[in-house]
């Protein structure tokens, strides 16, 4: 993938903000986010629960009204009017983490993948369209599965029938929300390759949300990293996983198998949304701060206290943090490379 193909979809300065209980602050679930996914590209968003990458999937969707900043789609802002909104998901389909939740156990196949037909008015032959999409999601002869009911189905069967879902209506972006979450191993890969010649053939755009790095190095042309609501650090997807800079990347990193080294065991839990802290967000919880080497940068005050701004949306690799940054400097002055232990997620 260039990055000369022009954008689908563009986030700019994306917020969106919970009301908080009992007179608490807003959960500032979303807190600033710039990203692109350009056309035929598959862009991972990554992080671990909590960081707010499924608010961000459903505000895009426009399921989650966006309390600032603004999506555009194909060039154009994106309008939450309802009418507006029914055009649009047209062209943009979510596919949910699990499938046994998102359909209906009293429809059939047919109905299910038909049902998106019905509701846009969809002009043509809808069982030549229902047939096609199921074809195309890897479920072949289609008419085999028409009569079929979801419980009648593995859960691979029922992941490939929700795609059909969204293909029916020949969108140009899928937003996958842990596609493959609930799959045994054996049948991920299969999900996996099937969104993968879905790109190739359908030139189809896709940004897919998982906490799995295995999966990003796997099927992603770029990833972002997300934490507490903003992005952390953003680039082309070899680059990040084999030479993470922020410390939270390499966390993340660590605990696969074929890492180097220990793995890094983040104190705490996510701080709250509605009480995010000052500086860089992760300071609370970053192994760097803690075992003294952001203080031997001179950077453990900014750390602390100093705010960093938002990443840009472009396909340069990006770092939001103050000690990645001294060592490129450091590296750029000393003429040495910078970047964390080299790690190729399996």
């Amino acid at each position: 993938m260039t990055t000369t193909e022009p954008e689908l979809l563009s986030v700019q300065g994306l917020h969106v903000a919970f009301p908080g209980r009992g007179g608490a602050p807003p959960a500032r679930a979303v807190d600033g986010v710039d990203l692109d996914v350009r056309r035929g590209e598959i862009v991972a968003l990554v992080g671990e629960s909590g960081c707010g990458k499924t608010t961000l999937a459903r505000s895009l969707l426009g399921l989650v009204r966006p309390t600032g900043g603004r999506i555009v789609f194909d060039g154009a802002p994106l309008e939450l009017s309802a009418r507006a909104l029914k055009a649009y998901r047209k062209r943009a389909q979510l596919v949910l983490q699990d499938p046994s939740g998102s359909l209906n156990p009293r429809h059939t196949v047919y109905d299910i993948v038909a049902e998106g037909l019905r509701i846009h008015r969809h002009p043509g032959d809808e069982r030549t369209a229902v047939a096609e999409a199921l074809s195309r999601a890897g479920l072949r002869p289609p008419e085999r599965f028409f009569l079929r009911y979801p419980h009648e189905l593995s859960g691979g069967q029922r992941q490939r029938v929700v795609i059909a879902g969204a293909l029916v209506l020949e969108p140009e972006l899928l937003v996958a929300d842990e596609p493959v979450a609930s799959l045994d191993a054996s049948v991920r890969g299969e999900i996996l390759a099937l969104l993968l010649r879905l790109r190739t053939e359908l030139g189809l755009s896709a940004l897919v949300v998982t906490h799995d790095l295995g999966l990003a190095w796997n099927i992603a042309d770029r990833v972002a990293v997300m934490y507490l609501g903003r992005i952390v650090e953003t680039g082309a997807v070899e680059q990040v996983l084999t030479a993470p800079r922020h410390p939270y990347t390499q966390a993340l990193l660590s605990v696969l198998p074929e890492a180097p080294g220990s793995p890094v065991v983040l104190a705490g839990e996510p701080p709250d949304p509605s009480r995010i802290p000052t500086g860089c967000r992760f300071h609370v919880r970053c192994q760097v701060l803690a075992g003294g080497e952001a203080a031997r940068a001179g950077v453990a005050d900014d750390c602390r206290n100093g705010n960093l701004e938002i990443l840009r949306a472009d396909g340069d690799s990006q770092v939001a943090c103050h000690w990645a940054r001294a060592r490129a400097v450091e590296a750029t002055a000393g003429g040495e490379a910078g970047g964390g232990a080299a790690v190729r997620p399996g």
